[in-house]
């Protein structure tokens, strides 16, 4: 485990389930504040940003680095069952749970805002996307 960064929001966990650049961003402003943000990427390849953006540093994007300073991450594939229970499990001990996907998405792999407070009610969803903006 990371060694707990000062600021602000010191041991608050965000788990980051981002793409692109408006997600990451809002999740590196979180980690820039102290927070201890979890990027989750996607299977086989993670964010697309990772390669798709020049210029590059030793492979990856520097724009991807960038925004995801200051973060863990890890792989899930969340539309396995095995993915989407390690992603629960990570959720019991989340503050906020920040996503960007299509809206519906979290919903179709059975992690819905319902989903999530069932395992913790204390847990925040922040969602964000170029069409609208909505959190709870």
């Amino acid at each position: 485990m990371a060694a707990p960064r000062p600021g602000p929001l010191a041991g608050m966990r965000v788990l980051e389930l981002t793409h692109v650049m408006a997600g990451p961003f809002c999740g590196m402003q979180l980690a820039d504040l102290g927070a201890d943000v979890i990027k989750i990427e996607k299977c086989p390849h993670g964010d697309d940003v990772r390669r798709s953006v020049p210029p590059e540093f030793n492979g990856e994007s520097t724009s991807f680095l960038m925004v995801n300073r200051n973060k863990r991450g890890i792989v899930l594939n969340l539309k396995e069952a095995r993915g989407r229970a390690l992603f629960l499990r990570l959720v019991e001990d989340a503050d906020v749970v920040l996503e960007n996907m299509r809206a519906g998405a979290m919903d179709a792999l059975g992690l819905g805002w319902d989903s999530l407070r069932a395992v913790t009610g204390s847990t925040g969803r922040c969602r964000s996307d170029s069409r609208t903006t909505a959190s709870r």
